[in-house]
């Protein structure tokens, strides 16, 4: 059994432990709210970006699709987090990026990557995979605007100019806080619905998956070519944004869940360092009681 002192010293530590995890989860709780409210909130617009960009792009007469002799590249956008202590969060985010990887290099296509988060980027340099570009900022919040459109604005110029021929981005998508799912999401080329992409093994569209509503022909000014291009940009800001929202929320709330299993695990161990302190105490008492009886007898 260990000495009353090492007990001592190791609820101590148990103790301090709790409360930086409690402290997480209260930090964390509270950014997810936030993050729910501001996933909430965008995607009204997201949904109805998305039914407008699949109603003009997708129309007879515009071509949004790869230019003519466009190289078989993919451009994969994977975002996962600058920090920890999230739990399996982006263990299971990287898993799902590397059968993403796998099955877009098995249709043909090379790949480059653009590695979002410090755990992203660290990851692939692990495993030995180029990653062509990356972004870490280590900012509590991850969904910014000027992120979504840095992400968005290298996508489409490369599309364009014929460096890729798709693009996609692989993120958590948030049930609730306590179940979070990987999925991949196609954003390039807009297909019309039916068409595939890949999410979560299965297929789908970006401009189809934010909503079911049926398909609307809209009346647009001052033409459909010349909108074309304003309503490409627009719609893939507003799909990587809600993607990162999306990002955000599910890791907030994978942090709060582990740091809730580690704040009642450190409870469990303190009730139980105390019970063994107990006994400790009791066992040192007791031999104390059989010293003393001991030198009594001894001096009679």
């Amino acid at each position: 059994m260990a000495s009353l002192k090492a007990i001592r010293r190791r609820i101590s530590s148990a103790k301090s432990t709790q409360q930086i995890t409690r402290a997480l989860k209260l930090v964390s709780a509270a950014r997810l709210r936030r993050a729910q409210e501001a996933l909430t909130n965008s995607l009204p617009y997201s949904e109805a970006l998305a039914r407008v960009a699949d109603s003009l792009l997708t129309s007879e007469g515009i071509s949004v699709g790869p230019v003519e002799g466009a190289q078989k590249r993919s451009m994969l956008v994977v975002v996962a987090s600058d920090r920890g202590l999230a739990g399996g969060y982006n263990s299971y985010l990287l898993r799902a990026a590397e059968a993403t990887r796998r099955e877009i290099r098995a249709a043909g296509l090379e790949i480059e990557l653009f590695a979002v988060g410090k755990k992203a980027v660290d990851h692939f340099k692990r495993s030995g995979v180029p990653v062509a570009l990356s972004r870490v900022d280590n900012l509590p919040r991850l969904a910014t605007i000027a992120l979504a459109r840095d992400i968005a604005a290298r996508m489409l110029a490369d599309y364009s100019s014929g460096a890729i021929d798709e693009a996609g981005i692989v993120y958590t998508h948030f049930q609730s806080a306590i179940t979070q799912k990987p999925v991949y999401e196609r954003l390039l080329p807009v297909k019309p619905p039916g068409d595939a992409g890949i999410k979560d093994g299965a297929s789908v569209d970006a401009a189809t998956s934010k909503s079911d509503a049926p398909k609307i022909d809209y009346l647009v000014e001052p033409s459909r070519a010349e909108l074309a291009p304003v309503v490409l940009r627009g719609y893939l800001e507003a799909a990587v944004y809600h993607a990162l929202l999306e990002a955000e929320a599910s890791e907030q709330g994978a942090r709060m869940t582990a740091m809730d299993s580690a704040t009642n695990n450190a409870s469990d161990m303190i009730s139980s360092l105390t019970l063994e302190m107990n006994r400790a105490r009791q066992a040192q008492i007791t031999r104390e009681l059989m010293d003393i009886v001991g030198g009594a007898e001894a001096l009679r």
